[in-house]
């Protein structure tokens, strides 16, 4: 019992410890941070090169993370970083995040939280414009600029790698319809990832004993997709959607009956399966022609 009762003190003990250099490290930090702002501080609704600064509610901010589902492997740009709210709370999912910030002290407000939150090794704020510097190595970008800019910011994201996934605080992409939406306290995210290019002609083969070949002439539009399929003389509609470089479309064989096609596209090849119509799959390929 008395073993027992030490063991019990010492993990209190310890517990107490980690508690107490926790709130002694909040509060360093907190100081820190008071430190930063000394010299600059943000005002809401103060003039930008194109939007002014309104921060995202820390609620939004987890929900557009949470969309955009980043993790320690991921590379996070912020388009507009203002204060470096979303770097530091996807470096805090273990994520490596840069902000791109136009003005040049609230970069510099931005850089001094994330050190002050200790965060300096994760977090990298750049004092560039979001239309010259390149983000392209990102997997998640996160942003809240005016509608017109997203739209201006659109080839430069649909370039990017299939399965990109981008999130908006606020402001859409046009007539690019967003794959995911979330609602918190009247305002709205937006996830988009960013599809694979499957625009054109490809062949389409059904692999094993007696495979079938089919001519593909695909249309895309986004993430949707359209057009038809051929074999000999006959010639159907598909419909089909993409999610990164997932990809499924549907078609009616020369029997009427339909076929589908689940896989993943990269660059000029795609591999899966093939639903056939009584319920077996096979596994399928297909080359841009």
């Amino acid at each position: 019992m008395k073993s027992s009762c030490t063991g019990s003190l010492i993990r209190r003990g310890t517990t107490a410890l980690a508690i107490v250099t926790l709130a002694a490290f909040t509060t360093a930090a907190q100081a820190d941070r008071k430190n930063c702002d000394r010299d600059f501080r943000p005002q809401v609704g103060q003039a930008g090169k194109d939007v002014v600064w309104v921060p995202t509610p820390d609620e939004l901010v987890q929900k557009m993370l949470e969309m955009a589902r980043v993790t320690p492997q991921d590379l996070v740009y912020d388009l507009g970083a203002g204060d470096g709210k979303i770097t530091i709370a996807a470096a805090r999912r273990g994520a490596n995040a840069i902000g791109i910030e136009y003005n040049p002290q609230m970069a510099k407000l931005a850089d001094c939280y994330a050190k002050a939150d200790g965060l300096g090794n994760r977090v990298k704020i750049i004092h560039g414009d979001i239309f010259k510097e390149d983000f392209s190595k990102a997997t998640v970008v996160t942003m809240y600029l005016l509608p017109e800019l997203n739209i201006r910011l659109r080839p430069t994201i649909l370039n990017m790698r299939a399965g990109t996934r981008v999130t908006s605080h606020q402001f859409t992409m046009g007539d690019w319809e967003a794959d995911e939406t979330a609602q918190f306290d009247f305002r709205t995210a937006y996830l988009w990832i960013v599809p694979a290019k499957v625009q054109g002609g490809w062949t389409l083969r059904e692999e094993g004993g007696g495979s079938t070949s089919y001519g593909v002439d695909f249309t895309q539009t986004y993430q949707k997709v359209s057009g038809d399929v051929a074999w000999g003389t006959n010639r159907n509609p598909l419909a089909g959607t993409l999610r990164g470089e997932d990809f499924a479309f549907a078609f009616n064989d020369e029997k009427g009956a339909t076929r589908t096609f689940y896989g993943k596209v990269q660059g000029d090849r795609m591999t899966g399966v093939l639903r056939l119509p009584d319920g077996r799959e096979v596994r399928a390929s297909g080359a841009r022609r």
